[in-house]
């Protein structure tokens, strides 16, 4: 089957061609609504349907920041043997592959390349001349990384053409050990824009030091009062309602992870201490401050202190936290500092009443959700994975990433499992992503499995 599996690792992320249909594709009835395309196919005799979420979209790329001549071009490369990647011609694939060469191209691994593999999986399905027992639904999302922002009423208007017994997410990297894996939940996402103000203008720090309030100092106070030095989030009731049992702690456990290595990949001596090891980490909330903008650093830097200063902070969300609660107990927060909120530029009259002023800006983009393990889909699932790779796949409760599966969850009724792929060490949202050749073919292998296992 490995001709099958690679005849269409050349178009590869090739642009808007990621959309062109493969010999398998005239078989679906597609529909495009807005941002989302919509396929279905119905298998005869079939008493099950099984929706599947693929994203289709990437973040955007710096070309001068990629190690080869364009991130939209892809490229097959190999480690030599001093550990640098170089290029390799892409003829070799078809001679032989080794499977720890790479393609690097932007949005290879998140999320062009398991988007291709269904397709590649879906002709390996059509030369077999065979079929699923079930029917199969097909959603793309071209907004994924925007947070999905016309996705939820995507799923409520289209209600009848998306109903499902369950939904599968081809999405997302495999465990660090690169074993086959099973996800059955993820972490939602909101997000808060923070800034505070100092003068009209930046004004000369020479001229007007030990006078003006300097805005990024506040704002560095206010985010550093946020957290503790272990990293937890000291915001009174932050963490409530979250409980992990004996049992779910156990469940944990069985993820084979291995605290060392992880700290190595990260380069770090020591985790935050929210939970007890990696596992329990992602079963709390957390709050991260994924950007900081004031004036200049490095050769632009200037004597000036700052008019503004800025903190982009996301909060990742699980299934017993209240998006608004959290961002309610944030904005309590910054008051309690003695702050003014404004929705954006505070007004002269403002600026001469109140001594401390901050614009808060939030935002929801979706839920978390959680599947049993032992769910039909859950059980289905790790049939296939079994048939595939003749043992049990590592299943992981929660993973710390955010997809938008909460609206199909929650407006369908529907349980919801993500069967990622991808190797964990892929640079996504960063310059060189890449995909590993073996963890492609593997996924194509995967889907094919769950495109064969009876349901």
């Amino acid at each position: 089957m490995t001709p099958i599996f690679l005849q269409i690792s050349r178009k590869i992320f090739n642009g808007a061609k990621v959309l062109s249909p493969s010999g398998a594709l005239p078989l679906y009835d597609w529909k495009r609504h807005g941002s989302s395309i919509i396929s279905r196919k119905e298998s005869k005799k079939a008493k099950k349907t099984v929706l599947i979420y693929l994203q289709i979209d990437g973040q955007p790329v710096n070309p001068a920041q990629w190690n080869q001549e364009s991130p939209w071009i892809p490229t097959l490369k190999e480690k030599d043997s001093e550990g640098l990647w170089k290029t390799i011609p892409y003829e070799r694939l078809y001679e032989g592959y080794n499977p720890d060469w790479r393609i690097f191209a932007r949005s290879t691994s998140d999320a062009k390349g398991p988007a291709m593999a269904f397709l590649a999986s879906l002709d390996a399905l059509k030369e077999l001349k065979a079929e699923p027992n079930y029917n199969i639904k097909v959603i793309m999302d071209f907004e994924e990384e925007l947070g999905s922002p016309n996705l939820p009423a995507a799923v409520a208007k289209y209600k009848n053409e998306l109903a499902a017994d369950m939904l599968i997410i081809y999405d997302g990297p495999r465990h660090v050990s690169n074993q086959p894996t099973l996800s059955f939940g993820a972490r939602g996402i909101c997000e808060i824009t923070l800034t505070t103000f100092g003068p009209r203008v930046p004004v000369h720090s020479g001229n007007y030091g030990n006078y003006t309030p300097n805005p990024a100092l506040r704002l560095s106070k206010l985010l550093g009062g946020m957290k503790d030095d272990n990293g937890a989030v000291t915001i009174p009731g932050f963490y409530d309602g979250v409980v992990l049992t004996d049992e779910e702690k156990q469940i944990l456990k069985q993820v084979p992870d291995d605290e060392n290595e992880i700290k190595k990949f990260l380069g770090i001596a020591a985790p935050d201490q929210v939970g007890t090891n990696f596992q329990e980490s992602l079963q709390y909330p957390s709050l991260n401050i994924r950007g900081l903008d004031a004036l200049f650093i490095g050769k632009e830097a200037r004597t000036l202190i700052p008019a503004t200063a800025t903190a982009e902070i996301d909060i990742r969300l699980v299934p017993s936290s209240d998006p608004e609660r959290l961002i309610g107990l944030v904005k309590k927060y910054i008051q309690d500092q003695g702050y003014y909120l404004v929705d954006n530029e505070p007004t002269e009259a403002e600026r001469m009443k109140y001594p401390k002023i901050a614009a808060f800006q939030s935002s929801i983009s979706y839920g978390a959700f959680q599947t049993p393990f032992n769910s039909e889909t859950g059980i289905w699932l790790s049939k296939a994975m079994q048939k595939a790779f003749g043992k049990e796949p590592i299943k992981v409760r929660t993973a710390g990433g955010s997809i938008p599966i909460s609206p199909f969850v929650i407006t369908l009724g529907i349980p919801a499992v993500a069967v990622p792929t991808v190797n964990a060490d892929n640079n996504q949202h960063a310059e060189n992503e890449n995909i590993r050749v073996g963890n492609y073919v593997e996924a194509v292998k995967t889907f094919l499995a769950i495109l064969t296992e009876k349901l």
